[in-house]
């Protein structure tokens, strides 16, 4: 396809968490889309192996290899990095997140700590470092990745809904305050996903209760009225459309990928 019909061409992307799961396919769809991306996640064989990917079909790509919840990390090496290799960025996606589970009762204060830590506080910040950038070239997109989780309750994640509600009250909050800078900020909330963070919940299933892989998996399908787990691309083809300048007029939305579970 001619440079001139990718409809985010000349586009400065960053998206965390870009490996494995939806954030590889946001990445890959970016890059296929016509933007520059900046590949973060801790592992540099897995980042590099991405990149090379990319660089393959004619894209353009960055790998910093950063843990994102380490705030001065998130300075100095991704951000700057980013700033450095691009003098700027106009797309940032932020996707680096994880999913555990336990009862409340007893509930260990690790669990929590570290669900806000990763699902939340790495939102907040990797967008306060790519944020000033933004607001000095008047424009540009934030979409995080946040779940259904963060509009309905659920057993045994307290810590993970409560992270992803944060999640959605920070978009909303970020939506009203930059919005003078032409910068819009939305979530997408999948329901469960065909990632590997959704086979490390089915094993998680099996070991608590007995049931096998094929049990436990149908049965996150059945919670979905389409009686199937979303794919990794649905979210991605969200997050490409909100990065559109013909999205423009779309901020502080929370919009569902979830095979109409939270309706249902």
């Amino acid at each position: 396809m001619p440079e001139q019909a990718l409809p985010l061409a000349g586009k400065r992307a960053v998206v965390t968490g870009a490996t494995k799961g939806i954030g590889r396919s946001i990445a890959l769809a970016l890059a296929g889309a016509g933007a520059d991306v900046a590949l973060n996640a801790r592992s540099e064989a897995e980042l590099h192996a991405l990149k090379a990917e990319i660089e393959q079909t004619g894209g353009r790509a960055l790998a910093i290899a950063c843990d994102v919840t380490d705030a001065s990390l998130v300075t100095q090496r991704l951000a700057q990095g980013v700033l450095d290799a691009w003098g700027g960025v106009d797309i940032l996606v932020n996707n680096a997140g994880n999913a555990d589970s336990a009862k409340f009762l007893n509930h260990p204060d690790e669990l929590w700590y570290r669900m806000l830590a990763i699902n939340l506080t790495s939102v907040y910040s990797v967008t306060r470092a790519f944020v000033p950038a933004m607001i000095e070239q008047r424009g540009g997109r934030i979409i995080s990745v946040a779940s259904i989780a963060g509009k309905v309750g659920g057993k045994y994640i307290a810590a993970y809904t409560a992270s992803k509600h944060g999640v959605i009250g920070l978009t909303r909050a970020l939506a009203v305050e930059l919005n003078p800078y032409a910068i819009t900020v939305n979530a997408i909330c999948p329901g469960y996903v065909d990632t590997p963070m959704t086979d490390a919940s089915v094993a998680n299933m099996v070991a608590r209760t007995g049931m096998s892989a094929e049990e436990a998996r149908q049965a996150l399908e059945r919670m979905s009225p389409q009686r199937r787990l979303i794919t990794p691309d649905e979210v991605a083809s969200v997050a490409v459309f909100l990065a559109l300048d013909a999205s423009r007029g779309i901020t502080g939305q929370a919009i569902n990928v979830d095979g109409g579970e939270v309706n249902y």
